[in-house]
C-alpha cells in the first residue's frame, strides 16, 4: 500500500495533539515494511514547529497555512495526487479534509465545535463545519481516538460503518538525572507542584483549576505549560501560578515526573493526550468524569466533574494523599497502549478501506 499522509498541522504554531498523534502514528507505519507512507504539506518558507518535525520525507503542495486550508474546502484544490506518484489512498490526519479523488481516510480527534461552539472562534467554527460537511459526503473512512469522539461523529450524521475506533497511544522516555537538573533550573520549579499542560483556552477550565487549588489550605503551586489560546482563563487570586509558556518535549517529559499531581479538569477533549503522557512519566493524575479523559485514564486517575470546583479541590486533595498509588497505577495503565498499538489499527483500517488482506 502507498498512503498520502497530511503533516499541515506540524507548521502551526501550535500543533497539539493532533501534530503528536500524525508524528507517532507516522513513525510507526515508517517501520513497516508492508505500506509505504509519503507525507504532504503545504508550502513554507520556515521549519515545522520545534518538536514537530515529521518523521518521514514529506512532499510540498504550491500552498500553504490557512490559504491552503480555505484552498483544500472551498475550491478542492491543489489535489494531494498531484504532489505523490501512484498513491492508494489519502490519509488526512486532521479533520480539515485535504482535496483528492483517491479514496479518503480522515482521523477526527473531537467535535467539540458542535457542543461548546462558544469555545471557538466564529472562524474556526465555519472551518470545522464545512470540513465535517465534506466527511460527512466524501470519506470511506472515520478514525476516532476515543469512543466518546466516535458516539459524537455517529451524531453528527457518519454512518457507523464507516467510523472505527483507533485510540491513540504514548511513549514513555527514559529521563536521566542531568535532565531533571536541567528542567527544575530552566522553569524555577518548587519541591512540591501542581501542572497543567495545554493551550491555554476556555474548555481547558483552567479557572476553575486555579479556584479549586486556591481553595485548598497549603495546596503546592500551579505550574502551568502551555501556548497563549485566547479567553480568560486566569482569575484574579492571590494563589501561586507560574506560567512557562511552550515547553519542548525533551523538557516536559521530566516536568511530568517532577510534579506531585498532574491535574487536568478539561471540559471536553477529543482524546486527552496529556493525561496518558504524564501516566507514563510517573505522574499521579486528576482528571474529567464522563468525558473522553476517563477512557484514557482507564481507572489510574481520580475522576471528577470539570464544572464544580469543589469536586476539582477534592479530587486534587485525595491525588496528594495517594500519589505513589496513583504514580504505580498510571504507569501500568500507560504500557498498555503504545504507539505501535495504534498504527496497528490504523493499518486494518486502510486495508478495509483497499480491500487487501492481512
Amino acid at each position: 500500500m502507498r498512503i498520502a499522509y497530511t503533516f499541515e498541522q506540524c507548521w502551526r504554531r501550535v500543533p497539539g495533539g493532533t501534530g503528536i498523534a500524525a508524528v507517532e502514528v507516522a513513525r510507526e507505519l515508517a517501520l513497516r515494511s508492508d505500506v509505504e507512507v509519503i507525507g504532504v504539506a503545504g508550502r513554507h518558507r520556515h521549519p515545522p514547529t520545534d518538536g514537530f518535525a515529521p518523521p518521514i520525507a514529506v512532499n510540498a503542495l504550491p500552498i500553504g497555512g490557512p490559504l491552503l486550508f480555505e484552498s483544500w474546502l472551498r475550491l478542492r484544490w491543489p489535489k494531494v495526487e498531484s504532489v505523490v506518484d501512484n498513491a492508494d489512498l489519502v490519509h488526512s490526519t486532521t479533520i480539515i479534509p485535504p482535496a483528492t479523488s483517491l479514496p479518503l481516510v480522515v482521523t477526527i480527534h473531537d467535535l467539540a465545535f458542535l457542543r461548546h461552539p462558544d469555545f471557538f472562534t466564529a472562524r474556526g467554527n465555519k472551518v470545522f463545519r464545512r470540513s465535517l460537511d465534506i466527511i460527512r459526503d466524501k470519506a470511506a473512512m472515520v478514525l476516532c481516538s476515543s469512543q466518546a469522539t466516535l458516539d459524537d461523529c455517529q451524531t453528527a450524521g457518519i454512518d457507523a460503518d464507516r467510523l472505527r475506533l483507533v485510540p491513540l497511544g504514548v511513549t514513555a522516555h527514559a529521563i536521566t538525572d542531568t535532565d531533571r537538573a536541567r528542567v527544575r533550573a530552566t522553569y524555577d520549579l518548587p519541591e512540591r507542584f501542581v501542572l497543567f499542560v495545554g493551550t491555554l483556552e476556555p474548555r481547558k477550565n483552567l479557572a476553575r483549576l486555579i479556584a479549586a487549588l486556591d481553595s485548598i489550605r497549603g495546596a503546592p503551586p500551579l505550574v502551568v505549560v502551555g501556548m497563549a489560546g485566547w479567553g480568560d482563563h486566569t482569575p484574579s487570586t492571590a494563589y501561586d501560578v507560574r506560567f512557562t509558556g511552550f515547553v519542548p518535549a525533551h523538557n516536559l517529559h521530566a516536568l511530568y515526573e517532577a510534579c506531585t499531581v498532574f491535574a487536568f479538569p478539561s471540559i471536553l477533549e477529543g482524546y486527552g493526550l496529556p493525561v496518558i503522557e504524564a501516566m507514563a512519566h510517573g505522574a499521579a493524575v486528576v482528571t474529567s468524569r464522563g468525558t473522553s479523559t476517563e477512557e484514557v485514564a482507564g481507572g489510574a486517575a481520580v475522576l471528577v466533574d470539570p464544572l464544580s470546583v469543589e469536586s476539582i479541590a477534592s479530587g486534587i486533595s485525595e491525588a496528594l494523599a495517594n500519589v505513589d498509588r496513583l504514580r504505580s497505577s498510571g504507569m501500568a495503565r500507560a504500557a498498555q497502549v503504545p504507539w505501535s498499538v495504534t498504527a496497528e489499527a490504523t493499518m486494518t483500517a486502510y486495508r478495509e478501506v483497499l480491500g487487501v488482506s492481512s
